[in-house]
Order: C-alpha cells, then structure tokens, then sequence
C-alpha cells in the first residue's frame, strides 16, 4: 500500500522521551506496526526501583498496548527498541558520553512526551521536568548532525487563561531565565508560596510550565512541530477499540462507577467537554513529523488535536445510558450495585457524597478491616475531594480549542494515509465511543476478562436486590424516624417520608 508518511519514516531512527507513558506506549506501537521499516526506536528510560534499563524495555514490551502485535506474530519488530538509560530532569538528560554519540550520530526524528502531569505538582518540580527538560531535549536536537523534526507534545491547555485558543504561539507568562534563576535559589517551601504570583493567569503548574516548555522549542530553532491535546481518552479505533492504560478524565470516572464505590459526579452536563482519544493524537503526531520533516524549509508550527469545535461532546449525550453501559459490562469485582448520577455544582456534590460515598465508605472499610482485608474506599474519596479544588477550573469551565489546520493537514494526505494515519474525528459518535470506552476499563483497567461477563452479571443482579432492598430499609427508617418525631399517624407520615426521600435522591 503506497503511503507516504511510512516512506518518510522508513530507514529512520526515532528517538522517544516519555515513551513506557499511556501516550508514548501508542506511539511506539503505532510506528512498529504501521512503519515497519523505521530503523530503530530509541526510547529514553529512567532506572528505577531495583530494574536496570533492559528490564523496564521489557515489562514495556508486555504491555496490552502490545497484544495485536503478538497476535499478527511480528514479534520481531520489538527487536528494533532501544533502551536508552537517562531522565529528562538532569543534565544532558541524564545520558553516558556513548549514549548521547549515538544519538546524535543517528537519530533523526525526535518525539518529546515526557513530562510530570500533576496539576497539584509542586514549581519546582515541574520546571525541572517540564521546561528545563523540554530545553534538554533541545539542546540535543541542536547537537543531532542529520535531525529532520522535532515533534513536541504540548496541551491544549496551555492557554487555558484564554475561553478560546488557535493554533499559534500566544506570549510567554513570564521571563524564563528569572523563573528559573528563582526555582534554583530558593527552597521548594518559599517557591511554593511564591506560586499563586508567579503563575498569573495560569491554573496550576502544569500548564504553566508547559506554554513555558513551548518557547523553549521556538526558541531552539529547530524544524518542530508543536501538537496540542486535549483530554487524552481510549482509543476509537487503534490498536483496538477502548484500549486504554490511563486513569484520568472518564477512564476514571467510569472505573470508579464500575466499582460502585463512585456514584456522583460533578459535570455540567450541557458544556463541552473537549475529549480526544488516543489514536487521533497518536496519528497526529506522526504526521505532523512527516509534514515538517519533508519540509526543506526549516519550519515550526502548531496543531492542535481536539474535538471541541469539530465534533464536540457533552455529557448530556450519554447522560441517559452511561448506567446501561456500566450494566452491559459489570464487574465481578463491583462492591456495590453501579448507579451514576450527575451534579451540576461543586457543593451540591459535596453534600451528596457525605452521605453517597464517605459514610458507605467508612462503613465498607470497617468490615474490610474487621475481615482482615486492606481498606481504601475511605482514602480514595478524600483524595476524590481534596482534588477537586484544583481541578474545579476544568470542570466547570468550557473551552473552545479551533484546530483548521490539523484538518488542513488530513485533507491534505493521500487516500491510503488518510485511512492508516486518521486525524480527523468528525465520523466519531460519541454514545459508540463510550460502549467500547466501558467495555476498555473493564478489561485494560479493572483487569477483567471478557469470559467472565455472565458470572459478573449474576452478581449484578444480586446487587441490584441488594440495593433495593437497602432503599426499602432507608425508606422504613426514615418513615420510623418521622412518626416519633411527629407523632402523627402512619397516614400523615406517608406524605412526609417520600418528600424527604426525594431530597435524598437528588444528592
């Protein structure tokens, strides 16, 4: 099949920062499967815990991202990774005199993902990670004797003080040099009360560092592509529907109601929420290498791969079946019947989960403990809360990210790269996406088979009695409750329990 964007990549050696990630594990399976001919993949990897290098390429190896590989037996392509030992946050990256010879002598293509994605990171940390080591991969980029592109993974967010954003580079924040001459003569202490101000518009740290990040590489020119992603989601499509190893966003969400032990969530239903599955930003990367690195002319530009103004979704388009979805695939491992509502504020949604998830929580834990088993429903709600007020901003705020030219450049590729490489999610529907999105966090997260889905719906609907009759009991409660204190007959309490239930229900 004549493509090409695989002839551009062909005989290439790529070399990948953040690449054992949820983004970078795709990425490289991607490159294996569909440009087969690439030279070799170097992939920048931190020793850690007792693993060598070699050990870590190989727990990367068996990851499920991997499986349609070792089913279409081309097992041999894993022989074309290269694990190189190093860290984005120390100097020249942390690589040996040998390491970094043959990258520069031999690489050609450069994917920076690496980065620290806490919102609730402390400066210090994401300025050595983010900025100063997006400078380091720079500074190697500018030492590579035959470097074709630079492929640079922002966020959309980045510009998350503007309600909408282009794909251009908006102004710095803040003097770079004084930033970083703060970070490395204070402590973390002093910088982290100094944060609120140095931040500015910024919401966190994160995306500070990260539109900081971007400067480094206008500033290094080198021929780069700069793709902004949203919220990176599971696949539509690639390497198969739903694939996912990623927590955040609705991954998380959907893992926790599958559980039962999440059962409200605060969204505005009818905002847009911009959300793009990890093969769309997978692809857009690839081709935005092959577009700058065909280039004869040294060029920078940035895409951004979202979905707010092309195909936007809003959680009111699932609002009435995401239940269904949770039914269609239960968890043998569920605590409790899944039933997920959602709340239109922050405080509404503190109220209910006192009473919908931190007293049922503090009640499952105690029999856990008393059992001998390990508790964690109540650690996991108050992690729940105690994030939400960093993250309120993005739960409560709708943003507009336009992207003409990554659709430019879809229209651009020839047929057959049209349907290898796809930017383009216009033909996505949501409600499907999200069936395949359930049916991924059963089987990639929760780590459940498919081959138990009838025994899980058994104990489904065991819990389905369960909770009924835990509603029924609720009900005979509140109605005791009520006639004591009022005194009233059974008759004139009836039509005082069902309001105080209906006000139950709506936390």
């Amino acid at each position: 099949m004549e493509s090409n964007v695989i002839d551009f990549y062909r005989g290439k050696s790529i070399f990948i920062t953040g690449g054992t990630g949820f983004l970078g594990s795709c990425l490289i399976e991607k490159l294996l499967r569909c440009c087969t001919d690439v030279k070799r993949i170097f992939i920048l990897i931190r020793p850690k815990k007792g693993k060598n290098i070699n050990e870590r390429l190989e727990e990367l190896i068996k990851n499920s991202v991997f499986d349609r590989i070792r089913e279409e037996e081309n097992t041999k392509l894993f022989n074309k990774l290269v694990a190189v030992a190093g860290s984005i946050d120390e100097d020249n990256l942390g690589l040996s005199v040998e390491d970094r010879f043959t990258l520069i002598e031999d690489v050609e293509i450069i994917f920076h993902s690496a980065a620290t994605l806490d919102f609730d990171g402390s400066l210090k940390t994401a300025v050595d990670v983010n900025l100063l080591g997006t400078r380091r991969v720079v500074q190697l980029g500018q030492e590579i004797r035959n470097l074709k592109v630079l492929v640079h993974v922002s966020s959309a967010y980045v510009n998350s003080f503007l309600l909408e954003a282009k794909e251009q580079i908006y102004p710095s924040p803040t003097d770079v040099n004084e930033l970083v001459k703060v970070v490395n003569d204070l402590s973390e202490d002093v910088i982290d009360e100094m944060a609120p101000k140095l931040l500015k518009d910024h919401p966190n740290s994160y995306t500070f560092t990260k539109h900081l990040a971007e400067h480094e590489v206008i500033n290094g020119s080198l021929p780069s592509a700069i793709v902004r992603a949203s919220m990176i989601t599971a696949a539509w499509k690639e390497p198969v529907p739903g694939w996912t190893t990623s927590k955040n966003g609705p991954q998380g969400f959907l893992m926790g109601a599958s559980k039962g032990v999440v059962r409200r969530l605060p969204i505005v239903k009818h905002y847009i929420y911009d959300y793009i599955p990890v093969d769309i930003v997978v692809n857009s990367l690839i081709v935005a290498g092959y577009a700058i690195g065909s280039n004869a002319v040294k060029t920078m530009k940035v895409f951004h791969c979202t979905s707010s103004t092309c195909n936007p979704f809003k959680w009111e388009a699932v609002e009435k079946n995401i239940n269904k979805y949770l039914h269609q695939f239960p968890l043998k491992s569920a605590v409790w019947y899944p039933h997920l509502k959602f709340l239109s504020s922050l405080w509404l949604y503190r109220i209910s989960a006192l009473f919908i998830h931190m007293i049922p929580a503090y009640i499952l834990d105690t029999v856990t403990r008393v059992s001998g088993g390990r508790p964690i429903l109540v650690r996991l709600h108050t992690n729940v809360n105690n994030s939400l007020s960093r993250l309120e901003r993005f739960i409560f705020t709708e943003w507009k990210f336009h992207n003409p030219r990554l659709l430019e450049l879809h229209e651009s590729l020839s047929p057959n790269d049209k349907e290898l490489f796809n930017l383009d999610i216009k033909s996505l529907v949501w409600e499907d996406y999200f069936v395949d999105l359930t049916k991924g966090v059963r089987v990639y997260l929760s780590k459940e088979s498919l081959k138990n889905l009838s025994k899980a719906r058994s104990k489904d609907n065991v819990l389905l009695i369960l909770h009924l009759g835990l509603q029924a009991m609720l009900m005979g409660l509140m109605w005791w409750i009520v006639k004591i204190i009022l005194g009233s007959t059974w008759t004139k309490t009836g039509m005082v329990v069902p309001f105080f239930y209906f006000l139950y229900s709506q936390l």
